[in-house]
């Protein structure tokens, strides 16, 4: 069982990273909205460590970009596929690296909200990282399951929906 654990977040590591795939990305993918997302994009926010990158492009180049992301990362095998969704990661890659490919203004279109909503709402943020705090060193599941409960509630705020 995948135990779970937190670090202080290295803002300036973390952005030099995703700078360094957003690049890479982009000669691949130059029609994309490419952004820095998850608790790496937050500078006070406790991190598991990696970085997450979500990938934003239109409904009709959702096909291009899968095939064009599957030549630079593997495939996240534990996450759904849809035709609007698609998880990547490259656990190799220092730090560790999470990829979302999603159509823009679909319903999986939201990781750049949280981060915003985060990132404007210390109350919000404060919260999170006590739910982190809560379940450091416990199992990877249990984290996840309490840290979709805690997006649920954020998708249901006036921050959120005003977005």
């Amino acid at each position: 069982m995948e135990q779970v654990n937190f670090f202080e977040n290295n803002i300036e590591q973390a952005e030099k990273a995703f700078m360094s795939h957003k690049k890479i990305i982009s000669e691949h993918l130059p029609f994309a909205d490419i952004q820095h997302v998850g608790s790496s994009a937050i500078p006070s926010c406790l991190t598991k460590g990696d970085i997450d990158i979500q990938v934003r492009v239109p409904t009709e180049k959702f096909p291009l970009a899968v095939k064009a992301l599957e030549t630079l990362y593997d495939i996240n095998e534990g996450s759904s596929k849809t035709d609007d969704f698609r998880a990547f990661q490259d656990d190799s890659a220092t730090p560790p690296l999470g990829v979302q490919l999603t159509v823009i203004n679909s319903e999986v279109d939201f990781f750049w909200k949280f981060r915003d909503v985060l990132l404007e709402n210390n109350k919000y943020l404060k919260e999170y990282d006590d739910l982190k705090k809560s379940h450091e060193g416990s199992e990877m599941d249990n984290y996840r399951q309490a840290k979709n409960k805690f997006f649920e509630k954020i998708m249901e705020t006036p921050e959120f929906k005003r977005l």
